[in-house]
């Protein structure tokens, strides 16, 4: 298996940290007006009830990734609450856990789905996940474009519920690729796509159709970047305050980790010649203009719209690291502000030098007003050990961040 999606079991300390104004901010001030992006009161604190919801023993025992949405595309604070939540993750275990030990014949396979109601958690989350023709568990998606590849995959980025496309969902995806290496890394990003299932489909979704994204095909995606790291639905259908009817798709390209952001309507989401690309000025319809937007982020973040009308970016600081950030943003291509880092991981890596964190985000929909529930993963550069010693190893972590904009 990749070591790129393993995660370990922690116990979460009681520690709150807390912080106010960045030192250019203005004391007792939070924030003046929408295109102030250093001032920002805030206190995190772990959310130990999440982080519980998904220790497992038998069936799905982890995933990473972990994106959410509505059944009815609501992205508004606390929207779960009188909805059915569906989250979704990348590489997934299956298996057994008995005593301590994970029990012979696990299963890997490369995304999955999970189903919550009312937004609280609770025991009754059902996860979900295909079975091949022979009754063994299987992806639900795969790639099926005219660029893939035999032995291609799929891992998921952000997604949203489209109300000009007849509510149908549009998840974006990472064809993937194992490659024979010496490094802890031994797979390949070979393309991007736009994975969409019809509304009111039953999962596993036996009939969502895809689409390659052509912007970067048979690009080196290390340099010119991929879409779907976050999605920003900025429509009034979707409850955004602010709302100028575009959907902004972010994305990521080289090893400093560069946020750049496109957008088009909703209803042109499979027009990819109807996209335009923010570069550095104003949106053009060449994607090799595209210009970066804010940088040492992580493959997976999130913008959402605050009450103030400015827009925060979640992510994990450098990628990969033990930091969780944030940057303030005047709108949603920004300009963005400084990093505010808002928490660090590193006591709970502690139990082997192995271990590591990235891909943060924030799940508005999850969380309460005044509040953002972010989620992170955990990995190991030596998965196949570390596992067999700690058989919870493959689970999201989530803390709460508590602002004041007051």
């Amino acid at each position: 298996m990749n070591p790129h999606h393993a995660l370990l079991p922690i116990v979460i300390s009681s520690m709150v940290i807390v912080a106010c104004q960045s030192p250019t901010a203005n004391p007792g001030k939070s924030n003046d007006s929408p295109s102030d992006t250093s001032a920002f009161r805030f206190s995190v604190q772990p959310a130990p009830e999440w982080s519980r919801l998904f220790v497992r023993n038998n069936g799905w025992l982890g995933g990473d990734g972990i994106f959410t949405l509505t059944k009815n595309g609501s992205e508004k604070t606390g929207a779960s609450a009188d909805d059915t939540t569906m989250l979704w993750f990348s590489d997934t275990i299956l298996g057994e856990i008995i005593g301590d030990s994970l029990h012979e014949g696990m299963k890997m396979i490369n995304n999955s789905i999970a189903i919550i109601n009312k937004g609280e958690p609770s025991n009754s989350m059902k996860f979900i996940w295909d079975k091949s023709k022979d009754g063994s568990p299987a992806a639900i998606f795969l790639p099926k474009t005219p660029a893939t590849d035999k032995g291609d995959y799929l891992w998921l980025g952000d997604g949203f519920v489209n109300h000009q496309m007849n509510n149908d969902v549009n998840i974006f995806g990472y064809r993937i690729k194992n490659e024979k290496t010496t490094g802890a890394f031994g797979f390949r990003e070979k393309g991007n796509l736009l994975i969409t299932i019809p509304a009111n489909s039953k999962p596993p979704f036996k009939n969502y159709k895809q689409a390659d994204i052509p912007f970067y095909l048979n690009k080196n995606l290390d340099s010119t970047g991929s879409f779907g790291a976050g999605v920003l639905v900025n429509t009034k259908e979707a409850g955004a305050a602010h709302g100028d009817g575009y959907v902004y798709i972010y994305g990521l390209r080289k090893t400093n980790k560069e946020v750049m952001v496109a957008r088009t309507r909703p209803e042109d989401i499979i027009k990819f010649d109807k996209w335009t690309f923010w570069d550095g000025k104003k949106w053009n319809s060449d994607p090799m203009q595209i210009a970066a937007i804010a940088d040492h982020a992580s493959n997976e973040l999130s913008v959402s719209e605050l009450e103030d009308g400015r827009y925060i970016m979640v992510f994990q600081v450098d990628a990969i690291g033990t930091g969780i950030g944030v940057r303030l943003g005047s709108s949603p291509a920004g300009p963005f502000g400084q990093i505010i880092k808002v928490y660090d991981v590193a006591s709970e890596l502690e139990k082997d030098k192995d271990i590591f964190s990235y891909n943060a985000k924030a799940h508005p929909v999850l969380s309460k007003p005044g509040e953002l529930l972010i989620s992170y993963n955990v990995n190991s550069f030596d998965f196949a050990n570390d596992i067999k010693t700690l058989p919870h190893l493959y689970h999201p972590r989530f803390i709460r961040l508590k602002y004041d904009l007051r």
